[in-house]
């Protein structure tokens, strides 16, 4: 079935008996998938220790993969897995992404090592990677033009404060088990799936190409490569042969998506996206804030346990400042101040805001636990994602046209992915030598300030493509 950009709000249908949606409801639906999608990115990181103890023998740089698994996989598939939402009813495959998710979660409950922690872990992001697209093809197709860009901004500042709840939440469930980490989005999930399939409006797909899965295996392998390099750069040594291949395959996946994508009649990205001034701009200050946003709320969790000998819960609690902060900053700032001196700005004080908390942690941070300290940074990050990341997404998804709401979503949320695993991989890269308590805290600090220079890069294309224009 075709449709048509101009007519996509009016194709939202009904089911037969079911109840009329509102855009409002349909909102609050999509939110508890996008809840289960950025909880479980950082939920993991308070119980790498607990894990560990379990799974003895377990490095560092093994731990991290319970992370970059996911990240990678769930960056790679997000382009993939939009695409083909364009063919087929949003809300089956929203509900289908859900389902996977679930039964992923349950599985690495279960899970007997950290190679299977790591597949199944794989498996959930495959499922968040469907629901991400579907689930803001859903909310866009359900919203009139004038307020779609503060329904994407909500539906941002919800997803960026699951994230980063995720410390407080694994803080608390940790107790019990690291395990009940991952039984927690289980309820969830089934809740999800009820109310979705009472209440989802049928948002019909239309005539598209399929994607191309060599494209989707390419960049998967590409930033998987350079991820791998990246992390086992100081064990292995970078002159060594391993490390060079692995960058060679890098640059060999990363740079034959690229001429696909230039090249291909069926683009795995198209490049008319990126000619989007407010699009690229977004895509642009995405990449480098996603880094910073990866590793600081990575190394975060590390130290506070690691460095201060906090336990999951009391790190959770410590961090809980920042996370709060994101909705109630996104929800009664962010729009008002965008209305009035446009997204440019906004974006750039929700950087500076930023760049303060990693320089904070950076300038601060000592070998005695230090809870102002903490609080302090934790509030002004929680500040800077508030301001910085739904608009961001607001920006970017509301620029594009219609029919290429799913994949424009997914390419926006696919760089910041592959940029939070990135980041992790450079912040355990740079600590990982460390040896001796003094090292590691030098190591951390070195670790903050390179963080807090990648963050003010994206000060440029912010200024030179979002500026002033959007809103």
């Amino acid at each position: 079935m075709s449709v048509k950009p101009q007519t996509v709000h009016a194709t939202v249908m009904t089911r037969p008996g079911a109840r009329t949606t509102t855009p409002g409801q349909v909102l609050a639906i999509v939110c508890i998938g996008i809840v289960l999608a950025n909880l479980d990115l950082f939920i993991v990181n308070v119980g790498l220790p607990d894990i560990a103890r379990e799974f003895s023998g377990a490095s560092l740089e093994d731990l991290s993969w319970i992370l970059n698994g996911y990240a990678i996989t769930y960056a790679a598939l997000l382009v993939f897995f939009g695409r083909l939402a364009e063919r087929y009813r949003r809300d089956r495959s929203f509900l289908l992404g859900v389902g996977l998710f679930t039964l992923a979660s349950a599985a690495c409950a279960a899970a007997g090592s950290v190679q299977a922690l790591v597949v199944y872990r794989v498996a959930q992001a495959a499922g968040a990677a469907l629901m991400t697209p579907t689930s803001i093809g859903l909310l866009l197709a359900s919203f009139p033009p004038d307020r779609r860009g503060g329904a994407v901004r909500n539906w941002a500042a919800i997803g960026g404060l699951a994230a980063a709840l995720g410390p407080v939440v694994g803080g608390v469930l940790i107790i019990a088990s690291w395990r009940w980490i991952f039984l927690v989005n289980v309820p969830i999930g089934i809740l999800a799936l009820l109310v979705g399939w009472w209440k989802l409006p049928a948002v019909p797909g239309h005539d598209a190409p399929r994607p191309s899965p060599i494209a989707a295996l390419l960049v998967t392998a590409g930033i998987g490569a350079l991820t791998f390099a990246i992390v086992k750069g100081n064990d292995w040594g970078w002159s060594s042969p391993g490390i060079a291949a692995s960058i060679v395959a890098a640059v060999l996946c990363l740079g034959l998506f690229v001429r696909h994508c230039l090249r291909a009649a069926n683009p795995f990205v198209e490049p008319h996206l990126f000619r989007v001034r407010p699009f690229s701009g977004a895509s642009l200050v995405m990449a480098p804030y996603s880094v910073a946003f990866g590793a600081i709320l990575f190394s975060v969790a590390v130290w506070e346990q690691t460095g201060w000998g906090w336990s999951a819960l009391k790190t959770g609690l410590a961090i809980a400042p920042g996370p709060l902060l994101v909705p109630i900053t996104s929800l009664l700032l962010a729009g008002r101040l965008i209305a009035r001196f446009g997204a440019g700005p906004v974006i750039t004080v929700g950087i500076l805001f930023f760049v303060a908390s990693l320089a904070s942690w950076a300038s601060f941070t000592g070998a005695e636990p230090n809870l102002a300290v903490a609080l302090g940074a934790m509030m002004l990050s929680g500040v800077g994602v508030g301001l910085t990341f739904p608009t961001l997404m607001g920006v970017g998804a509301s620029s594009l046209p219609p029919s290429s709401f799913a994949t424009g979503s997914g390419v926006i949320n696919m760089i910041r992915q592959a940029g939070i695993a990135i980041g992790v991989a450079v912040f355990v890269a740079v600590i990982a030598s460390a040896a001796t308590p003094a090292e590691r805290l030098a190591a951390f600090r070195t670790g903050w300030w390179i963080m807090a220079a990648i963050t003010a890069s994206s000060l440029v294309p912010n200024l030179f493509l979002i500026g002033r224009r959007a809103r």
